[in-house]
């Protein structure tokens, strides 16, 4: 049976370098409610994309349903 592609809502934020990890950001997949982290962006990415393979893979072997997020909407507000 083939798995069909399922897309994923990534919001990076980069690490301040204060916390010792520079050009590091972390990728957060609200849907899963996941976070992982990389160097720059594609590793972030690159780790967000494993990191949902792996739990994908974990559920489908427990016999739990994996669902994809059909929208998502990032917005930024700014507070004085």
């Amino acid at each position: 049976m083939q798995i069909p592609d399922m897309r994923y809502p990534v919001m990076l934020e980069r690490i301040p370098d204060v916390e010792g990890m520079p050009g590091y950001y972390y990728a957060y997949v609200p849907s899963l409610g996941l976070t992982t982290h990389g160097l720059g962006i594609e590793g972030a990415l690159d780790a967000a994309r494993d990191l949902v393979a792996l739990w994908n893979e974990e559920r489908r072997a427990h016999g739990e349903p994996v669902v994809a997020v059909p929208e998502a909407i990032l917005a930024t507000v700014e507070v004085a």
